[in-house]
Parts: structure tokens; sequence; C-alpha cells
């Protein structure tokens, strides 16, 4: 089957969650430990975070999920074109040019921008326009993203070349169930790829970094005195340090306190302050470790007598449960949702329906 036209499925105008893969040309572990080349090029993992970080601050794109493998990495974000509305001008102009900056420092991070470079884009009403859109694009975001990787690989392998066999797959994700499926199924990834064996030990991954801040945020005491003072701007825990997940964006939705609406956030880490799930960053985390410990083959530890509360609530059985978040890429190569749900879209461009792999349908079915 031919792949199908992004334009068709993505639009940077509506607030969308968009399931983002990019892998490497021929599968090469150019972000690991490359058998073929006797290379190690983990650190090449944290370039890929730092940049997510950055973007999380500058992009009106929520970081929803990610995880940084070997040969590839899974991000799951949300377009925010209503956050972009909140800003002025010079925001917009101010955000691009962090971004893609005119000057840099010595360490190569960009400067802010000045009066005349902000003029550049602010009186110019059609960039300004254009601008605007992109900020909201996850493509763009995909697209610079990999594209400083592969021009810092290139420069450090003394080499030219496509890096990326291909431009990115993205797969919207369109109902609360494959949100949920989607965002285990990215934080697994080091598990299911044998590369961890636990949630905390799951390096560059959005899973970790939640760990990491709930445990900094009822670990450290408040008097501490080698507390040292932090920007209001940023989430901090109890020592007054930024946390670790401050760029992502919340797990609860808070539905029944938080008002509807874009929820500009209140931090400098991230464009938005609004959750995306109907349940909290702890039971988040729980329904991660029950699910890695469901699907490792003879992996210690014991299974809860009694499912998570989240899967009755969806409809959810264990069996379907466990195949969405172990085959999630191969169940859904288009759109991710309920296959009813599915079939109601049409094409933006085209005014097609989507195709829905007849496992995925089988799936479905079997839960009815």
């Amino acid at each position: 089957m031919s792949r199908s036209n992004r334009g068709d499925k993505i639009d940077p105008r509506e607030v969308q969650i968009v399931h983002a893969i990019s892998r490497t040309t021929r599968a090469c572990r150019l972000f690991g430990d490359d058998p073929l080349s006797g290379k190690n090029c983990d650190h090449r993992k944290g370039w890929i975070e730092g940049l997510i970080e950055h973007f999380a601050g500058q992009f009106a794109i929520d970081v929803l999920a990610y995880s940084v493998l070997s040969s590839h990495h899974h991000q799951m974000l949300r377009s925010r074109p209503d956050i972009v509305q909140t800003w002025d001008d010079t925001e917009v102009a101010r955000r691009w040019l962090m971004i893609c900056p005119k000057r840099k420092d010595d360490h190569g991070n960009p400067l802010p921008p000045s009066e005349s470079e902000l003029n550049t884009i602010r009186n110019c009403p059609i960039r300004l326009k254009q601008i605007r859109l992109r900020l909201s694009d996850v493509s763009w975001w995909m697209r610079l993203m990999n594209q400083r990787v592969a021009q810092r690989a290139n420069r450090e392998d003394d080499s030219s070349g496509r890096f990326f066999e291909d431009r990115f797959k993205g797969i919207p994700v369109i109902d609360d169930e494959s949100v949920l499926a989607c965002a285990v199924y990215v934080d697994l990834n080091w598990i299911r790829a044998c590369m961890a064996e636990t949630l905390e030990l799951s390096n560059h991954t959005s899973a970790q970094r939640r760990i990491e801040a709930i445990t900094a945020e009822t670990q450290a005491p408040a008097s501490d005195p080698a507390s040292a003072p932090t920007s209001a701007s940023e989430p901090a825990d109890r020592r007054g340090r930024p946390l670790a997940d401050s760029f992502l964006a919340p797990v609860d939705l808070n539905e029944a306190t938080e008002l509807p609406g874009p929820q500009p956030s209140q931090c400098d880490a991230r464009c938005s302050d609004k959750g995306f799930l109907p349940i909290s960053a702890a039971e988040y985390l729980e329904l991660l470790d029950w699910s890695a410990r469901q699907s490792a083959v003879g992996k210690p530890g014991r299974t809860p007598d009694t499912l998570p509360p989240i899967l009755i609530r969806l409809g959810l059985s264990p069996t379907v449960w466990l195949e969405l978040v172990a085959n999630f890429d191969d169940l859904f190569t288009t759109m991710a949702g309920l296959p009813e749900h599915i079939d109601q879209r049409r094409g933006k461009q085209t005014g097609r329906c989507f195709h829905v792999q007849k496992r995925t349908r089988e799936l479905f079915a079997q839960a009815a």
C-alpha cells in the first residue's frame, strides 16, 4: 500500500495528538552501540532529548511522551494553535528566533534576539502569519530536529548523505483509549527492546523523567541548607530545583477542577499546563509498571489480582490492552483510534476514508 499524504491527516491549525517516529537509515544503530562500525554513539540520544526539551519551551506543541532508542525515536506530540493565538507578534517572533537563531553564544546556545532581528518578522505580515502556523506544526518540529541531529552526526563522523531512512511517520491519535495506549507504548520502548528492566532505568524516556520528578518532590526536605534557588517560572522540587519533567505536559487533565480553554503554561519550560489523560501521574506510572511486567515474559514481579481501574473505565480487557501496548505501530498504520472512530474520519485534502488493519478490527471486536 502506498504511503498516505501526511497533509491529509495532520493540520497545524487544529489541536491534534500525533505519534511521530523517525528511524535511522538501514536501521543502523546510529544512536547507540553499532556492531558494524564498532562505534558507540549513545551520547546522540542526549542530542534528541536536549532538542525535545528546548523545542518544548519555544513551540506551541505539548510533549506528552517520548523515547529515544539506538536506531529510532518516538515522540507523542500535541499541536496547540490555540496557544499561539494567545501570543502577540513580538512573542511569536521571539520564539521563532530562539528556535532558528541569528546569533549563538560560544557554546552554540541561541542568544536572545535583538529588536532589529524581531522586526524582520514583526514588520512582515506574510512572514509573521507563516511563522505563527509553523509554531504549532508537528512537521516543522520533526523537520528541524532531525535536520540538526543529522547534520551534527555527519560532522562528527566526517561524512555526508542520508542519516534518517525517510521522512518521519506521523500517526494521529484520535480517542482516549488510543491516547493512553500510545503513551504507554512509547514509554515502554526501552523495556520492549530489552534495553532496561524497569521504568526508572529506561534512560531517555518521558517515563524516567516523570519518575525522577515525583521522587524529587517527595524526598527532598524544603529546609535543606543545600537547596539552590530557582526561577519561579519553572516547576520546582522541595529544594527549589527545576523538576526533571518540567518540559513535559502534565498527565492529569483535572477535568473536574480545571476551566476549559488553552491553559497557557505558567512556566517557560512548556507551552501549556493542560494534561492529556483522566488519571494522575502516579496512576499512569502504576499502569506503566503493570503493563511492563505483564508483557515481559519471565520477568520477576507479582501481578496484581485486579486490573488498574483505568482499564475498566475505558472498557478494555487485559488481553486487548496488552496487545495494544505491545504492537501499537503494527495495529495503527495511518491513524490511531477505535475502528468506528477512524471510519468516521475523512482525509482533509482527498476526502477519502482511512485504512484500518484487519487485526485491529478483530481485536476490538473481541473486546466488544
